[in-house]
């Protein structure tokens, strides 16, 4: 019994230290683009981003039927995204729009949509330098919020579109503020207007109302600064600025508007969201800090972003002059002040193009701009000149308007030439009308660039 239990312990342990031959292995069974996944996604996690998209990259190349090849293209991306760096971002991006143009009904075209505006995200600057990040970022959070609105991953998105729209404001702000300060009323106008009419949820919106009112009723246009006074009051109804707008809606013996209950209660909610700070030691810190870290501190937490795209709108000094001729406050047409009030007004709809192109100088007529594109100036490039440096009016393309200096030469001479003489200038002239159509139009528009103003 001892001896037949001792062999059974010994090749028990036998077993155990028998060695498995890994070629008949049951993991060499599996399907070999799944191994190579498998692999790079380790290798990937482990920060061997390099060694994870070669793998990745050999799967795609090696089965272009696999069913990772989806998640192949996706991780390429991700490995870009996590290594970080403005080459790496933009390669990051690419392959997510990639993913997108050739899978754009898998569920993670979602996650990549949001994972460009993210990339985007991570590469704004503050708000007094360049914005185009920025910009691009709010392009890509408002499409994927317009696609992907029921998507888990909504409420990120709007956060991140809000912290992106606060950047965007306080850049117009500061600037809006500076001009509002120096005493240029049409710049910063032309800076906090797209501010009220685009950013409501800004922090310092009921700011920006307060300085648009004041600009307007300085310029002599009290009906304008009430609509923002009023804004004030019924929008922004807890801010300091409230007891201010109202006296300066009575002075103006204009009805107060009652508090609007949502931004009563929208307003008493920022004031109770906790908000992170920075401590002591990290203070310090922000000095040389690249990102707009500290700006998006005071961004909201509640209410829904922008989500329409920009409009392409004409330029604000057209906007608030009426076309270039009014000045703000002065005596302008009605047509320009017409203008002012449509486009200024927060909530009207966006001007018409026949309101907002800017209509010539009233003091160059058309009749005073024809001879100017036909007379070019002496020492022209493409006019030509007669020997005594006298310009040689062009032909107009008429035969008789080209005979007519010949007979005129004539006539004042006192020569009596025949017709075949006249015919033969005629035939002359002829010969220089295609090259002179040519250079008849593009002094044309020459003498145009002269006359209207761009």
């Amino acid at each position: 019994m001892l001896l037949s239990a001792s062999y059974s312990d010994a090749q028990i342990l036998h077993k155990k230290k028998k060695k498995v031959n890994k070629s008949t292995s049951a993991d060499n069974s599996a399907e070999p683009d799944k191994v190579l996944y498998n692999r790079a996604v380790e290798d990937i996690k482990h920060g061997r981003q390099e060694v994870g998209r070669l793998g990745l990259q050999t799967l795609i190349n090696t089965y272009p039927d696999s069913e990772y090849l989806a998640k192949a293209k996706l991780g390429i991306a991700d490995s870009y995204y996590k290594e970080a760096g403005t080459a790496n971002m933009t390669q990051a991006i690419q392959g997510y729009k990639d993913f997108i143009v050739f899978f754009p009904f898998l569920p993670e075209a979602a996650y990549a949509q949001l994972q460009v505006a993210n990339a985007h995200y991570q590469q704004m600057a503050k708000p007094d330098r360049d914005r185009s990040e920025a910009k691009a970022a709010e392009d890509e959070y408002q499409t994927f919020l317009s696609k992907y609105p029921k998507d888990p991953l909504a409420p990120k998105a709007e956060q991140r579109l809000r912290d992106v729209q606060e950047i965007i404001a306080e850049g117009d702000y500061r600037i809006g503020y500076f001009y509002y300060v120096k005493g240029d009323r049409r710049a910063a106008a032309a800076r906090l207007v797209s501010i009220a009419k685009r950013y409501p949820l800004y922090s310092r919106s009921d700011k920006v109302q307060w300085m648009l009112g004041d600009i307007f009723e300085k310029s002599e246009h009290k009906e304008i600064a009430s609509v923002y006074y009023g804004n004030i009051v019924k929008n922004y109804p807890l801010s300091d600025l409230t007891p201010n707008a109202k006296n300066k809606l009575v002075a103006f013996k204009v009805p107060v508007p009652q508090p609007d209950p949502k931004a009563v209660a929208w307003m008493t909610a920022e004031q109770n969201t906790p908000r992170p700070r920075d401590s002591f030691v990290k203070r310090p810190m922000a000095l040389v800090r690249t990102g707009p870290h500290g700006e998006m501190i005071a961004a909201a937490r509640s209410g829904a972003p922008t989500l329409e795209p920009e409009a392409d709108t004409t330029s604000a000094t057209d906007i608030l002059t009426g076309g270039g001729r009014s000045q703000l406050g002065g005596s302008g047409g009605g047509a320009a002040n017409t203008a002012v009030i449509e486009t200024v007004t927060p909530g009207s709809p966006a001007p018409t193009p026949a309101e907002t192109v800017p209509p010539a100088d009233a003091g160059a007529s058309p009749d005073a701009a024809a001879p100017a594109s036909t007379q070019p100036a002496a020492g022209d490039a493409n006019g030509t000149s007669a020997p005594g440096g006298a310009p040689v009016i062009e032909p107009t393309g008429n035969a008789a308007g080209s005979e007519q200096p010949a007979k005129a030469d004539s006539s004042a001479s006192g020569d009596s030439q025949s017709s075949d003489a006249s015919k033969t200038d005629g035939s002359q002239n002829s010969d220089d009308k295609k090259d002179s159509k040519k250079e008849s139009s593009s002094k044309k528009k020459k003498g145009l660039r002269k006359v209207v103003p761009w």
